[in-house]
């Protein structure tokens, strides 16, 4: 297989119009692993599970649910356990392998026994634990505004920072410390509804939630090592604009993953799967009907 990038074009954008409804939608909660796991699982094609980042919830993904489920496959979103309208125990508020433990429970409630699954930020940490876990679940990988390395010094104490803040001031005080990269500067002056909908997200977060995503992320393991076991086709997003993981971590990822490809999406900062889910839109349904 060979690898390649792509940063997307006018051309590609064309194909992102399939946004039409579906028929068959449903939401709900799952009983998973002693916590209460939200879930929406949208239209009745190839299952796509896709997992959302730190301190967010499954309606990052709400403007890609529709059209990749007019485009064929039934789009599976979570909220991570102490996330969105998730619950978890006391005992166990999160880590890397409960999320995983979680989403592969999930797949199995709902019964899809192999799925497209997709993970932006800290979600792609949990697919990496999925993958190494349970590689015959995974029909295709989408790693999103993400990366494989482990943190060095100065990231985990930004995590850090960002645990005690919440336990000190609450959810809703990380959302100025991470919508500023979040969103491009152009975003944030020109459509506040943007911010506003991200905004309201991190909120419903719980302080135990935050907490234990933000360790997961200081501690996160070292996945290069996982990346040439890869073997299912896999596509790499990223946001020009990311300041977060920026560019740079997508194509080490890209180079090592035998067959990826990269796609580049201009005028997007960390959340371009949300500011410019068009665009996303188009380079998941042309990846991913290669390999149906």
């Amino acid at each position: 297989m060979t690898s390649k990038i792509v940063v997307l074009t006018s051309a590609l954008l064309a194909t992102s119009a399939l946004a039409g409804g579906t028929e068959s939608r449903q939401e709900g909660m799952l009983s998973v692993n002693g916590a209460q796991i939200h879930y929406v699982s949208e239209g009745s094609g190839t299952p796509m599970l896709l997992l959302h980042g730190y301190p967010l919830s499954g309606e990052l993904f709400a403007r890609n649910r529709a059209p990749l489920a007019a485009a064929g496959y039934r789009v599976i979103t979570i909220d991570h356990r102490g996330y969105g309208q998730s619950t978890a125990p006391a005992s166990d508020p999160g880590s890397l392998q409960t999320y995983a433990q979680d989403a592969l429970a999930v797949m199995d409630q709902l019964n899809v026994p192999k799925a497209i699954i997709g993970g932006m930020s800290m979600g792609g940490p949990i697919a990496f634990e999925m993958y190494r876990s349970a590689p015959e679940r995974f029909l295709g990988l989408i790693l999103i505004n993400t990366l494989a390395n482990p943190a060095g010094i100065v990231e985990q104490n930004i995590w850090k920072g960002m645990a005690q803040k919440a336990a000190t001031f609450g959810p809703q005080s990380l959302a100025p410390e991470l919508l500023k990269d979040m969103l491009t500067g152009q975003t944030r002056a020109t459509r506040p509804a943007d911010a506003a909908f991200l905004t309201g997200i991190v909120k419903q977060a719980s302080v135990a939630g935050d907490v234990a995503g933000a360790t997961v992320l200081a501690t996160r393991p070292d996945s290069l090592p996982t990346l040439k076991t890869i073997t299912v086709p896999t596509l790499i997003l990223e946001g020009r604009e990311d300041t977060v993981y920026p560019p740079e971590f997508s194509l080490k990822m890209q180079q090592n993953i035998p067959g990826s490809t990269l796609v580049i999406i201009p005028g997007a900062a960390h959340a371009a799967i949300f500011e410019k889910a068009a665009a996303a839109n188009a380079a998941i349904i042309n990846w991913a009907k290669t390999i149906r």
